[in-house]
């Protein structure tokens, strides 16, 4: 099965994919925000991870406006089976889109599940709705009607950058940016032309604040898309959108599948491990050839099973990037020495097994380490 196909939510007997951590159907530790954890800490590419939420988030806000512009037409015309075909038609596209909207395939998930009749009839409307001056909408805005303006300027070949990047009142970090021309709606078309722009100008313009590398001709269209044709509808961004999905399929999303299903510690904790486990195993080897070489009692040196046991426990946790004891409580590490519960069934299982070959190994080799320095006659030098 394609890692990227949505499977229908229920028990996973099996590890989970890209597509399912990014629409929220995964739980601790291969959720959402510890890929986001991992993206930002391990990865360092956590501009990526952003960039999908964002257009993601672009989505819906021109899915709640087309629901909220249908709902506006049917609220403004309450005799429109009485008003004939020609009434009927004015709302069809709306229609059409508010009975696919359910069959579509989530906001969150690749592009390539999306391109649905649903969403191709969102765009399609959107682009309709930008260029014919809004005759159903109660929507228009100062935004619109600047952009509007300037294409009918002699001598004008673009419209000017940032609509909402020269709004002291706008924010960075909420796309939803309310319009004091329809204050009886929550998502204005300005709204929309802003969260396109932000994406833009946040991570793919050269110089951006959060800049993402992407081939030179997707971003070239994506700028002439949204600057000098005026689109803001989703599909302007599907190919980066695709882009950035295979790239974090590919190099970000197996290493996060090791590190959190199975293994329940992060880097820090396994170099303190590593450093911990090495001084406890020397320490160990050093006192029991000093037992030895005093000639100590048997029963004296039965205390090296100590070190070589600590010793061992955290190198085994190195090596395996596992903590068995806490995976066996039900534990994983987000951050280091902070701890979560581990909620996916399978993930939980996996870990299970994998803890008791680790202490199986740890118990095996403790037992030959001290047999060996406790039983071996002592000579003292």
């Amino acid at each position: 099965m394609d890692s990227r196909t949505p499977t229908p939510d229920g028990p996973r007997e099996r590890l989970p994919n890209l597509f399912e951590v990014l629409q929220r159907r995964t739980t601790a530790p291969v959720d959402l925000y510890s890929f986001y954890i991992y993206m930002r800490d391990v990865q360092r590419s956590v501009d990526y991870l952003d960039f999908w939420l964002d257009v993601s988030q672009h989505m819906s806000l021109c899915r709640h406006y087309v629901r909220e512009l249908r709902r506006s037409v049917l609220i403004s015309t309450p005799e429109l089976d009485k008003n004939g075909a020609g009434s009927k038609r004015s709302s069809q596209v709306l229609d059409n889109f508010d009975s696919n909207r359910g069959r579509t395939s989530s906001d969150q998930g690749p592009s390539q599940a999306q391109r649905q009749s649903g969403d191709e009839r969102l765009s399609a409307f959107l682009r309709t709705d930008n260029t014919s001056n809004h005759k159903h909408s109660p929507h228009n805005s100062q935004g619109s009607e600047l952009q509007r303006s300037e294409d009918n300027t002699p001598g004008s070949e673009a419209p000017p950058r940032p609509s909402y990047m020269n709004n002291p009142n706008s924010s960075n970090t909420s796309p939803l940016i309310n319009s004091d021309s329809s204050p009886n709606h929550t998502v204005a078309r300005a709204d929309i032309r802003a969260s396109a722009e932000k994406v833009l100008y946040t991570y793919l313009l050269p110089g951006a604040e959060r800049e993402i590398i992407l081939p030179q001709g997707i971003l070239n269209d994506i700028t002439n898309n949204i600057e000098k044709e005026g689109r803001d509808d989703p599909e302007v961004f599907d190919a980066a959108k695709d882009y950035v999905f295979q790239a974090m399929e590919r190099d970000a999303f197996p290493g996060f599948l090791r590190a959190k299903a199975l293994g329940n510690i992060v880097q820090p904790s396994m170099m303190l491990r590593l450093i911990v486990g090495l001084v406890a195993l020397f320490a160990a080897l050093w006192t029991a050839f000093v037992l030895i070489f005093l000639d100590a009692k048997r029963s004296t040196r039965c205390w090296e099973i100590l070190p070589f046991t600590v010793g061992l426990y955290l190198l085994f946790s190195h090596q395996y990037m596992l903590d068995p004891i806490l995976a066996l409580a039900g534990y994983s590490e987000y951050t280091f020495m902070s701890f979560s519960r581990i909620k996916e069934p399978f993930v939980r299982k996996l870990l299970n097994r994998r803890a008791l070959m680790c202490l199986a190994w740890v118990v095996l080799l403790d037992i030959i380490l001290c047999c060996l320095f406790i039983f071996v006659p002592g000579r003292r030098l």
